[in-house]
């Protein structure tokens, strides 16, 4: 097969749905298809490395962060000389729909993904206005798609009710070679000021719409109960940073984390907590239960079943401070649940593979370009 790809952003490690695509496209690479990518958001290595060609963009409003991707008529170019069987498309923005319009011109088959659930966040930035107009938008643009991929079988049913018509699951896997209990490490939590305390962990982007209040107001009221008992271990980066240090003051924030920093980390703690209703899969969570924790998380969202799937956590009343509160509690005093969880936790990740999952989707891939050829 040959492969185009398009993504708004392609640095790795940036999020989830970055570390996503790299891991597809070390598959495509490994299984021997051809692929071209187009991104506007790509480091100079890492865009030589893979031959990246660029889209034109322009920061994102209120998150400047990230790029708003265009296409260009060098763009149809670039894809007319590497002649791609199937395209695939990451980012549904103004770039992405260029990407559609091209694959839709030359009857090429045309795929797209439902990593992030953009409407959800409209409230957190006060202009929930826009949602509907968002959604029409999304609708639009996934129904000229050839399969719309959702991470959970809770986002694909969201879609669906929002009236997308072809839909399919690609879920995301996990590598336990470097998320795993092994490396829990004494030496980490010395560094980090952490002693016999056990440590509720968040990982994630310091944005609004990660559940931040509410992970703020549960720091609050367990440190006024359990202070000496428990510790809080903040891990990423974002522009709620400032906030976040200022409320949670006896908090560990060690910074935006990558490689063994980030496997230690997650193993040297003992509770995931991750509040977040926004999230379509929830890579963290994931990565969580690898290295061995328990996970709390919202029941909005596609968190929760990753938590009932493999009964490794615990799932609380999204934005309820009370429900959170009392599952930190629950598996802060029952080690025999804790871990119970923990167990089930780390055996359902052995079942994760990256490889399998991705070879999934490319089999998907196949069977759509076929039946596209008339085969």
């Amino acid at each position: 097969m040959r492969i185009a790809i398009y993504a708004a952003t392609f640095v790795p490690n940036k999020d989830g749905v970055a570390k996503t695509l790299h891991e597809l496209v070390s598959t495509i690479s490994k299984e021997g298809h051809e692929m071209a990518i187009w991104s506007s958001d790509v480091p100079e290595d890492v865009a030589k490395e893979h031959r990246v060609n660029i889209t034109p963009s322009l920061p994102v409003f209120a998150y400047p962060a990230y790029r708003f991707g265009f296409f260009r008529p060098r763009n149809a170019k670039e894809l007319d000389e590497f002649d791609p069987d199937i395209i695939h498309i990451s980012t549904p923005d103004i770039a992405g729909l260029g990407f559609l319009r091209y694959g839709r011109k030359r009857k090429l088959p045309v795929s797209s993904v439902f990593h992030t659930d953009f409407p959800s966040y409209m409230r957190y930035y006060h202009v929930g206005f826009l949602k509907p107009l968002l959604w029409s938008y999304l609708k639009h643009f996934y129904n000229a798609c050839d399969i719309v991929l959702a991470p959970t079988k809770k986002i694909e049913a969201m879609l669906k009710e929002r009236g997308v018509k072809r839909t399919g699951l690609w879920s995301r896997g996990i590598h336990n070679e470097r998320y795993n209990p092994s490396n829990r490490s004494s030496d980490f939590r010395k560094k980090h000021g952490i002693g016999n305390e056990v440590v509720y962990l968040f990982s994630g982007r310091f944005v609004h719409y990660k559940g931040l209040d509410v992970l703020i107001s549960t720091y609050e009221r367990m440190m006024r109960e359990y202070g000496m008992q428990i510790k809080f271990l903040v891990i990423g980066s974002g522009p709620e940073e400032h906030r976040l240090k200022e409320r949670m003051p006896e908090a560990v924030f060690p910074g935006y984390l990558t490689g063994v920093d980030l496997y230690e980390a997650y193993a040297s703690s003992d509770i995931f907590l991750f509040p977040s209703t926004t999230e379509t899969f929830g890579n963290v969570v994931l990565e969580a239960m690898a290295s061995g924790l328990p996970c709390i998380v919202s029941d909005k969202g596609g968190c929760q079943e990753l938590v009932n799937g493999s009964k490794g956590g615990l799932v609380s009343i999204s934005d309820d401070v009370d429900s959170f509160v009392e599952n930190c509690k629950r598996l802060l005093n029952d080690l025999t649940l804790r871990y119970e969880l923990k167990n089930n936790a780390i055996e359902f990740s052995k079942t994760r593979s990256w490889d399998v999952i991705n070879c999934d989707l490319l089999i998907k891939y196949d069977y759509i370009i076929k039946k596209n050829n008339g085969q």
